[in-house]
């Protein structure tokens, strides 16, 4: 009997757009003679099923259940398709996790912690893994630029604290562009970190666990043909990838075991991908994010 696959896409943020994307990809790699799949649109108007003609079935909220002329289609599983939130910071998981519904990705208490930066890069630096030099900035307690240059040297990164996509993020290399840089960023964000940059090759790696063995799959390193890698370079074609990656064994070997640390110590599920810069000065890999 086939299963029930909610495919759960959309969400609250800039990074729906990217959602849909991403959704298309995935329905059309799960295998219809295995499983129904019904795509749900969580969005700020409501959370539908669009039928064939169009037309759009609310779910029920109470049971994630839609309801039917005939009967009650309830969900074996759900496939979390959702970039931003409530599809990376635990809010989904965690309302799955009351209805005993099982579901793709990392557990509440993981995506929240790796959908926030700071706390990301705070329990890896605790762990031992390299991490950029860092300054977390809270909206609702202003700190003048130039405090926070006093801390870091430029060139620095401005990012949202809480979100993904590179959307809100810029690259600073003078003093002066700092302030409107941050600006930019808390208007994605009640909160923002301001990063040192790393300078290095970028690398992407994905990673799962299946019968308790860690797999972590070929290095791929990101080329972008901007300054750095950010939402043009991401999602509109300005950018190459190399997989696998052209790297000497022994930094494959460092940046292999920094992924197996990372998705242990933060207690990862499901499948990962975890961004980093190798750095030649340190000759270590330094980690981005958790995806």
């Amino acid at each position: 009997m086939k299963k029930n696959i909610a495919l759960v896409t959309g969400g609250f943020s800039g990074e729906a757009v990217i959602s849909y994307k991403s959704a298309v990809t995935i329905g059309s790699n799960l295998d219809r003679e295995k499983f129904n799949v019904f795509k749900i649109d969580i969005n700020p108007l409501g959370w539908f099923y669009e039928l064939a003609d169009g037309r759009k079935m609310e779910v029920d909220k109470n049971d994630f259940t839609l309801q039917t002329d005939n009967h009650k289609i309830k969900f074996d599983a759900v496939f979390i398709g959702m970039h931003g939130t409530p599809g990376e910071d635990g809010k989904l998981q965690g309302y799955f996790d009351t209805l005993k519904i099982p579901y793709t990705s990392c557990d509440a208490a993981t995506s929240a912690i790796t959908f926030n930066k700071r706390y990301t890069v705070a329990v890896a630096s605790m762990a031992g893994i390299h991490v950029a030099k860092s300054v977390h900035l809270f909206k609702h307690s202003p700190v003048v630029a130039s405090q926070v240059l006093d801390q870091l040297k430029l060139p620095v990164f401005v990012k949202p604290n809480n979100g993904g996509s590179s959307i809100g993020m810029s690259k600073i290399y003078k003093a002066e562009e700092l302030e409107a840089a941050i600006a930019k960023a808390f208007k994605e964000d009640d909160q923002v970190l301001v990063e040192e940059m790393i300078k290095g090759r970028e690398f992407t790696v994905g990673v799962f666990k299946t019968k308790g063995t860690i797999v972590v799959l070929p290095i791929t390193e990101v080329l972008s043909k901007k300054d750095f890698f950010d939402y043009e370079a991401k999602y509109e074609g300005a950018s190459s990838e190399v997989t696998p990656a052209e790297l000497e064994e022994v930094k494959a070997d460092k940046i292999r075991d920094a992924v197996r640390k990372i998705y242990s110590v933060f207690n990862c599920r499901g499948v990962v991908r975890i961004d980093f810069i190798f750095n030649e000065e340190a000759e270590e890999p330094f980690m981005l994010e958790i995806n």
